[in-house]
């Protein structure tokens, strides 16, 4: 028996059963035509067949990366979710098609990867967190680039920059679309009846991550929230076809104190630990927490002039007779909340520490 399809996709988020546009898609139109498909959700491009997200790898060793031809091979393995469709409705869904890719990718782009906040308070921040070490240091950078890229060949400018003019010309294409997509759909389940087709996975893709991410500049996910039918529309296919999903609702995961996470202690443990540290009353009467970072002395070596080390160095005295040796709590709090700041990295551009290259990309090193 040959192996199934293997779909290599980004990990899902906000209720979605993955964060790409592009992922989502795919992962839409497998679950509408019953395509049986081995899912690899992955937070690392590179362990990907073709070094990118999405990728999929079919049962003769063949790696595809985009969409369209994705959706093609999987209309060859006669999993065809436009099957019923007439020629009119199959001429209306390329237009459509064509028209999100025109008007409503441009501004998706810009909402999630080029809009200063949003970008950095949601984008970059999510692919940090879940990239595994060290492409999280350089690869969301890389890929807004990339995205940029690709912004300025939609738009068939090669110069093209953010800015104010820009973000309104973009937002008013995309709610010029979402308006044109809200009259089609009207009060039907689906755009072109009870069955849902590609036309319909290509709208949940681009819709629902705008439905669903809470962006500081939430400019397009207000509009599309005042289209009732059309946030309908996005939040019966995940309760239908990605009920585990649908279920995390649009919960974001709040960001971790400054200082750091701590453990939090019950009452009891709490009790426990500080009559271990004082040596009070009670079944830890008498206990005294142990020593870190601390070592016995060196037997004395003979004379009244006090013990010695092994390298003839003196034993002070005092101090219960025992050397504390390494650095303390205290200063490893302080290392790591400076590590955990921007101020290591404005001082290691003053040399105040070594660099370090990986993967051909020049990195600073908070481990110096």
């Amino acid at each position: 028996m040959a192996a199934p399809d293997e779909l290599f996709c980004w990990e899902g988020d906000w209720g979605l059963p993955s964060v790409s546009t592009d992922c989502l898609v795919v992962l839409a139109y497998a679950q509408f035509a019953g395509a049986p498909l081995k899912v690899r959700k992955i937070c690392n491009p590179w362990r990907s067949p073709s070094g990118s997200l999405p990728a999929f790898r079919t049962s003769q060793k063949e790696t595809l990366s985009r969409t369209s031809d994705i959706i093609i091979h999987l209309r060859k393995q006669k999993f065809n979710a436009d099957y019923d469709l007439s020629a009119k409705e199959g001429a209306d869904s390329l237009a459509f098609i064509s028209l999100m890719e025109e008007k409503l990718r441009p501004a998706l782009i810009y909402a999630f990867w080029i809009e200063p906040k949003n970008y950095v308070d949601v984008t970059r921040r999510w692919f940090a967190e879940h990239m595994p070490f060290p492409l999280n240091f350089f690869l969301p950078g890389r890929m807004q680039s990339q995205q940029l890229e690709k912004l300025r060949l939609l738009q068939g400018d090669e110069r093209l920059e953010a800015g104010e003019e820009l973000e309104k010309e973009l937002f008013r294409d995309a709610t010029e679309c979402m308006n044109l997509l809200s009259q089609r759909l009207g009060s039907h389940k689906f755009f072109f009846g009870d069955s849902p087709s590609s036309l319909d996975a290509y709208v949940f893709g681009h819709v629902a991550p705008i439905l669903r991410c809470k962006l500081p500049n939430g400019k397009l996910q207000a509009h599309l929230k005042s289209l009732d039918n059309l946030s309908n529309f996005c939040s019966n296919i995940l309760l239908l076809y990605f009920p585990r999903d649908g279920r995390d609702g649009c919960s974001q995961k709040p960001a971790p104190p400054a200082g750091g996470r701590r453990l939090r202690q019950r009452p009891q443990q709490a009790a426990e630990a500080a009559a271990v540290r004082s040596g009070g009353s009670g079944r830890h009467a008498g206990l005294r927490a142990p020593h870190r970072h601390r070592v016995r002395p060196a037997r004395p070596a003979g004379g009244a002039g006090g013990a010695a080390r092994p390298g003839g160095h003196p034993v002070p005295r005092g101090g219960g007779g025992r050397l504390r040796t390494g650095p303390s709590r205290d200063s490893h709090r302080q290392n790591l909340s400076f590590y955990s700041t921007d101020a290591w990295r404005r001082r290691s551009l003053s040399g105040g520490h070594p660099r370090m290259v990986c993967f051909g990309e020049e990195l600073l090193s908070p481990l110096s």
